[in-house]
């Protein structure tokens, strides 16, 4: 069996509690107009590992995350993209092999593969088994404003959302905030409404838009339609977190 990585991060701080050793996989269906890795889109293409490597490849990074506090683990791998799910089968042996060694496993995805077709759920039950906690991206809630925003619908992504809560998986939900793009007022009560229906939302988190991979759009000559957009101020940032019911 063989993944195709993009890069790693070995001292990531935000995308899991803790330390973590962050690996990007290559491939994601989704083209989000704010994306800050495009060159991860094409499937395919990256470094080929084989699960075992990749994980001795961080292993000789645990002196970071493999420190445990007094609540437990504090660190552990993240495996991002791109968009992991592409890639199942990989990340399950992937984290198969980390939880063997005790180590805290987060996923961090968008949720688009996702499907309730039998042949998935199956592969995805065993996805779950290995990972401790899923970092869910929801861009959008109104389906068509997903589309415009990303080239394809949420349903699915919501879909997923509510199996993992069902299934009992610690879930970290983030939204990117655009002004005016993705901080409509009765969006954003929209999607608290959604995530108060969720049983197992640890956190919640607004992530600032920014512009810092643009240079990878011009470099790749893909056209970038936000050029004119701000970065959003701390207050915009503040109030969009109080729609959100996230308490500072």
């Amino acid at each position: 069996m063989e993944g195709y990585v993009h890069s790693v991060e070995t001292f990531g701080l935000v995308d899991g509690p803790g330390v973590r050793y962050v690996i990007f996989l290559q491939g994601c269906h989704l083209r989000c107009r704010y994306c800050h890795n495009p060159e991860t889109w094409s499937c395919g293409k990256g470094e080929i590992y084989r699960p075992e490597d990749l994980l001795a490849k961080a292993w000789r990074y645990r002196t970071y995350w493999m420190k445990k506090n007094a609540e437990g683990m504090n660190g552990g791998i993240t495996l991002s993209g791109g968009e992991p799910l592409l890639q199942m089968e990989f990340a399950t042996e992937f984290f198969r092999l980390a939880k063997g060694k005790e180590v805290h496993t987060a996923l961090d995805t968008a949720g688009e593969p996702y499907s309730e077709e039998k042949a998935f759920q199956n592969q995805f039950e065993r996805l779950m088994e290995v990972t401790d906690l899923f970092l869910l991206d929801l861009k959008e809630i109104d389906p068509e404003k997903h589309r415009a925003l990303t080239g394809k619908d949420n349903v699915n992504i919501l879909q997923m959302a509510r199996r993992l809560s069902e299934r009992g998986k610690e879930l970290w939900i983030r939204h990117v905030l655009v002004p005016g793009l993705t901080d409509d007022p009765e969006g954003l009560k929209r999607l608290r409404d959604f995530i108060g229906e969720l049983k197992t939302v640890t956190r919640v988190e607004v992530l600032p838009y920014h512009t810092l991979g643009l240079f990878k759009w011009e470099k790749l000559g893909i056209p970038y339609t936000l050029k004119d957009f701000k970065t959003p101020s701390s207050e915009e940032i503040a109030a969009a977190e109080e729609l959100l019911g996230i308490k500072r």
